[in-house]
């Protein structure tokens, strides 16, 4: 898998995507009539909920936050963060908005998430964000992830020495971050917990939930959600696709020229600049 370019990892890990004009305006028009209105489900508790930082960038894939999100949403207290509120563009271009700014952000949250998406490149090549989410994770209670925003925590120095899960076409750069990939949809080694690509979200979100708030909690939501999958096609990862679709699959999503080995073998040689006890691999 050396080599891996942008779409080769299904839009995990190429450039930034602009937000234009005419987006923002749709956005905040659209916007305009929901000001002052709750529309999100709101369940009351008699206990403190867990509180969770959730980053949101431009290019985000989607499914790694709303699978998550939707989760976790009915027992945590949730942050949507970013550097501004500003509407940006997820990388199928719905539009999305992150409801609290770096400073805003609590000092201490329970846990940490970082999603995967193709503008993640600008992510781990920002040093004041890395920054960020390496003062928030090493206080976190949870440091986690989804898809390729593994990588992420990897270039903040948050992974090395632990296990972790990402996209399947991103598990050869784990190692560059002194962690060691492990083939399974959710990965828990001590406090950081990762999911594997995109649809592994909702296993993810579902076995934290079980973390925060019981095994009971998150059977009904589970239940909730009627998630009882029985996807079409048994071919969900290369084992079970076989190499001549894997290939097929490769050839769809590549195309846009970034080499993702590059990116991360030089934030892997950064990485110590955020985490003390990350030591360049």
């Amino acid at each position: 898998m050396a080599g891996i370019n942008r779409r080769t990892f299904a839009a995990l890990a190429g450039g930034s995507i602009a937000l234009s004009a005419s987006a923002i305006a749709r956005s905040q028009a659209a916007a305009a009539p929901l000001q002052g209105k709750e529309y999100h489900v709101v369940r009351t508790t008699d206990r403190q909920k867990p509180k969770v930082g959730m980053l949101l960038y431009p290019g985000l894939t989607l499914l790694d936050l709303v699978g998550p999100q939707t989760a976790l949403n009915s027992s945590c207290d949730i942050h949507l963060i970013w550097k501004n509120k500003d509407p940006m563009i997820s990388d199928t271009g719905v539009v999305v908005q992150a409801d609290t700014s770096l400073d805003e952000c609590p000092d201490d949250l329970d846990v940490l998430f970082i999603p995967g998406g193709p503008g993640q490149v600008a992510v781990m090549r920002d040093d004041a964000m890395l920054r960020f989410i390496a003062d928030r994770g090493e206080r976190a209670k949870y440091v986690t992830s989804v898809c390729s925003g593994a990588l992420v925590l990897g270039a903040a120095g948050l992974l090395q020495g632990y296990e972790a899960a990402t996209h399947w076409a991103a598990m050869p750069l784990l190692p560059l971050f002194g962690a060691k990939p492990v083939d399974k949809r959710v990965v828990k080694d001590r406090n950081r917990m990762t999911g594997g690509g995109v649809t592994a979200g909702l296993d993810f979100g579902l076995t934290l939930v079980a973390e925060l708030a019981g095994e009971q909690t998150a059977k009904i939501q589970q239940l909730a959600m009627q998630y009882d999958p029985e996807p079409p096609f048994d071919v969900g990862v290369p084992a079970k696709a076989g190499p001549e679709l894997t290939q097929a699959a490769i050839a769809w999503m590549g195309g846009v020229g970034i080499d993702m080995r590059d990116v991360a073998a030089q934030a892997a040689r950064d990485m110590g600049k955020y985490t003390a006890t990350a030591k360049p691999i």
